[in-house]
């Protein structure tokens, strides 16, 4: 009889019709994987191969719009979920209803963080990071069924962390090789990277939340390793390294598996070259590294990347990481082909604005931005980036400074010291390519400017080890700026360690003192002046915690909840430290 490993992970429901979604697992041997739901609804997908374990991506058809269903998960029709004598409700999967009339529109819920280390703690009683906040969300969601349920949790990198494995990983890990050799303590193969998502994944909490709650998942730099394509330098470092082609490979061939599949429509997966050859294989492994090797070498060859649209609001999904081009003198966060693609994805549906033509039915006669009444083709952008775009003044003041004397504005003394200090420091977000901070703001701006323009747009972002929100003060800059409301929303971490040293810094980051400091290091640097600013209308918060945007019609909300323990016993709760609203 097969057994389920892992999962079931509820991942895409369809918000066009209403009527379909996929939903992922591992078993332990070949089978045909099932849903059957309680309203008749259902699918089947027969497991497929890769590195010795079994996975199906089960297409879930003839759902009722606007309805919930529970389900249940059947290997060659023997029921695997929900487990038995489960402590949790039943999974359900709830659809949207597209097109029906109604008072007003219903709201979506988005709900979003970054960070979360999954080592279970040595003592049940005490967790020494704190609460999970993914854990306290589950059991709020579990306790109380008639709490708003988020319709899509947005997780923005370091779903596991490769380089920083528990205690109970590392005992595992020393019963397969040696840990005196490289890379130690860390993992090395496909086989530990399957390890780490039993670990997050098989937490009961979290498995519940993601069998009924459908995700969204980016890669960030843990996923992989801390500070992965900081430069063209430590990528010549790495690539040196014995150790180093089997981590990447397998840290893109699990991420394939384990997230970017389920981020995937079924007809973006149907057309699919790769996952096609590997449902047709006896064994999908080589295929697979292939795919790995290739996307490594060249980051044009694919897209990690993602658009998902829920009803009036729309969700790019952008890959901060693997997307980047290093090369000395021509650095980007993103490929060329990258950003266009980004570019084009947020101006579908709306009217022409400068640099982008109108990709919609009004052509190029569209009203011009100064002009009311035109509504596009949705009211909400949230664009989900790992990274940070707008970061603490001194922090953003320091990468730019950074970047301008690696790239020997000031001689080659000083570009040495620069990639030194990039390397030691973590330099390497958004503003770390300055052109590509500049790319983005366009974009943004441009967006923000299009006759139907979003009423909101919103940059989602974690890393950082804390929470704020930032807007930008469009006053000096150049061109028309945009009528959208735009914000900086950045959470992190859902579960990790935050130090006395981060609070201290990001606190700094973001003082008077701070900025004035900052500003002696773009001198330095000869960093160019910047025509946008912003300023800090939130936070710093520090803890574990979660986002939820809540939006409607034209008006959003958001939330900020941090998972504390509860004084009475019994666990955490969410405690919220921030609500606000805004409209467009």
């Amino acid at each position: 009889m097969a057994g389920l490993r892992l999962g079931p992970l509820l991942r895409h429901v369809d918000w066009e019709t209403g009527t379909g979604a996929t939903v992922w697992v591992e078993a332990d041997r070949p089978c045909e994987a099932e849903v059957r739901c309680a309203d008749g609804a259902g699918g089947t997908a027969r497991t497929w191969r890769i590195a010795g374990h079994h996975y199906a991506l089960i297409p879930v058809a003839g759902l009722r719009p606007g309805g919930e269903t529970a389900y249940r998960v059947l290997l060659d029709g023997e029921q695997v979920w929900p487990l038995p004598d489960s402590p949790f409700p039943d999974s359900t999967i709830r659809t949207p209803a597209p097109g029906t009339d109604s008072p007003g529109p219903a709201p979506v819920r988005v709900a979003f963080g970054s960070c979360r280390w999954a080592a279970p703690p040595s003592d049940a009683s005490h967790d020494p990071v704190g609460p999970d906040a993914l854990d306290t969300l589950a059991q709020a969601l579990a306790r109380a069924p008639e709490l708003p349920r988020p319709d899509v949790l947005v997780l923005l990198g370091d779903q596991v962390y490769a380089d920083e494995t528990s205690a109970e990983t590392r005992a595992w890990l020393a019963e397969r090789r040696d840990l005196s050799e490289p890379p130690g303590e860390q993992v090395a193969d496909y086989e530990e990277y399957t390890r780490l998502y039993y670990e997050s994944w098989l937490d009961p909490e979290v498995r519940w939340l993601l069998s009924t709650v459908p995700s969204c998942m980016i890669f960030d730099d843990h996923d992989v390793i801390d500070d992965w394509n900081t430069s063209e330098a430590w990528q010549r470092r790495m690539r040196a390294t014995p150790w180093w082609r089997e981590r990447i490979l397998s840290g893109l061939m699990s991420y394939w598996v384990h997230q970017h599949l389920g981020n995937l429509s079924p007809a973006e997966l149907a057309a699919d070259p790769l996952y096609a050859e590997v449902r047709a294989a006896e064994d999908g492994t080589e295929a697979l590294r292939e795919f790995a090797a290739r996307a490594d070498a060249d980051p044009a060859y694919t897209r990690w990347s993602y658009r998902r649209d829920f009803g009036r609001t729309r969700l790019l999904m952008v890959d901060t990481r693997a997307a980047r081009v290093l090369e000395e003198g021509r650095r980007a966060m993103l490929t060329d082909k990258e950003l266009i693609w980004v570019r084009e994805q947020a101006m579908d549906g709306l009217g022409g604005a400068p640099g982008f033509p109108g990709p919609g039915p009004e052509g190029p006669g569209a009203p011009g931005p100064e002009e009311p009444g035109v509504r596009g083709g949705y009211d909400h952008l949230l664009l989900g980036t790992s990274l940070p775009w707008l970061l603490p003044h001194f922090v953003h003041d320091v990468e730019t400074w950074n970047a301008s004397v690696c790239g020997g504005r000031r001689g080659g003394r000083w570009a040495r010291i620069g990639e030194d200090l990039r390397q030691r420091g973590d330099l390497e977000h958004w503003a770390a390519f300055p052109e590509s901070f500049d790319a983005l703001t366009d974009t943004i701006a441009a967006v923000g400017g299009a006759p139907g323009a979003p009423a909101t747009i919103n940059v989602l972002s974690g890393d950082v080890h804390h929470a704020y929100v930032a807007t930008p003060d469009w006053s000096r800059w150049p061109s028309r700026p945009p009528r959208s409301q735009v914000r900086q929303l950045t959470c992190s971490p859902v579960h990790n360690s935050i130090y006395a040293s981060i609070r201290l810094g990001f606190r700094f980051g973001w003082s008077a003192a701070g900025r004035a400091l900052g500003r002696v290091f773009k001198r330095h640097g000869r960093v160019p002046h910047s025509h946008l600013s912003w300023h800090k209308t939130g936070g710093p918060w520090f803890g574990n915690q979660l986002m939820t945007l809540t939006l409607q019609g034209r008006s959003a909300h958001l939330r900020l909840d941090q998972a504390q323990s509860d004084p009475a016993g019994g666990g955490a709760r969410l405690v919220a430290a921030l609500e606000t609203d805004w409209a467009g």
